[in-house]
């Protein structure tokens, strides 16, 4: 199978990077190389250090980026291990960092890798297919509570409660082990006429479970802490989320990180002399246009949040 990958808004995140031709730039989650390929052709003396923990995306990429040039580097690894990283590297500093934190398409539409509801398979879910967890542990292992929360938690279903009684009552007879037989189980805990509207009842409960796997949003905010600090002055980071949960933590992580004045709401005057790591340079998320909308579907739910390092 292919690893065709539409990357989402594009444009604006290559505009949003303001790239220098000699600078460096990080590009975390290099997928099928969409961003990555864009951000190279712009690149002469400069250098571009891509990384994903998916070697089939890796093994597909490399070859398109070569074609492109070759001042790159692949990094077979999590961006959130992006300080240890640059080290190994010998970088102290780089010019602008791009992640984008969905799921490429190639994974959801590969049947054997377990992320789509739409197919029949083993429950896998794993962006690093060295990784022994999978989603069949989460689904067959995890208390009735815990599935609860991260149902609430990473997928805003309504109906977790019910999903989760039903996932804990039917592995007592036998270990749940496919999407197929998740999807059932899903589906009875919403009522017909839900059902019968169309689309997917499973989504949500998909998405929560893929990010329990994966652990998406366990090290985002100190990763996106230590990826503010390892910019120039000048250097800009892009986030692209597609969900509330991601984008809670972008947001206010750089809303924290470009206060001017930290001192208590009660306070009269500012007496902090506090000065912001970064500026916005959006201060409302950047979505995609109707006609990419029109176009790709999975830039629907996408947010672009960008923000310009001021301060060593």
């Amino acid at each position: 199978m292919e690893f065709n990958h539409i990357p989402v808004m594009l444009n604006e995140c290559i505009e949003g990077l303001n790239i220098k031709p000699e600078g460096v730039y990080i590009d975390g989650t290099l997928g099928g190389a969409g961003h990555s390929s864009e951000i190279l052709k712009r690149l002469k003396q400069g250098k571009l250090i891509a990384i994903d923990k998916d070697i089939e995306a890796i093994n597909a990429s490399t070859e398109k980026l070569r074609q492109i040039g070759t001042n790159f580097e692949i990094v077979h690894n999590d961006f959130n291990n992006l300080k240890s990283i640059m080290e190994n590297l010998g970088l102290d500093k780089v010019d602008g960092v791009l992640l984008d934190l969905g799921v490429s398409s190639y994974q959801v539409d590969n049947p054997e890798r377990g992320f789509s509801y739409r197919f029949d398979s083993k429950l896998d879910m794993r962006m690093d297919q060295g990784q022994y967890f999978t989603a069949f542990d989460v689904v067959n292992n995890y208390s009735e509570d815990r599935l609860i929360n991260i149902l609430y938690e990473y997928g805003d279903e309504s109906f977790a409660r019910k999903i989760a009684k039903n996932i804990v009552t039917a592995r007592k007879t036998k270990a749940i082990e496919t999407t197929g037989e998740l999807v059932k189980l899903i589906e009875k805990a919403y009522p017909s006429k839900i059902i019968h509207k169309g689309g997917s009842v499973s989504k949500k409960t998909f998405q929560a479970i893929r990010i329990e796997v994966n652990g998406e949003l366990n090290r985002l905010k100190s990763t996106l802490s230590d990826i503010i600090d390892a910019l120039n002055i000048g250097g800009r980071l892009c986030v692209i989320t597609f969900h509330s949960a991601e984008d809670k933590i972008v947001k206010h992580l750089f809303k924290e990180k470009s206060l001017k004045c930290i001192c208590p709401k009660e306070a009269l005057k500012c007496t902090c002399n506090h000065k912001p790591d970064v500026k916005l340079i959006s201060r409302k998320a950047i979505i995609a246009t109707e006609e990419e909308m029109a176009l790709n579907k999975r830039s629907h739910s996408a947010k672009l949040r960008i923000v310009e390092k001021i301060k060593e």
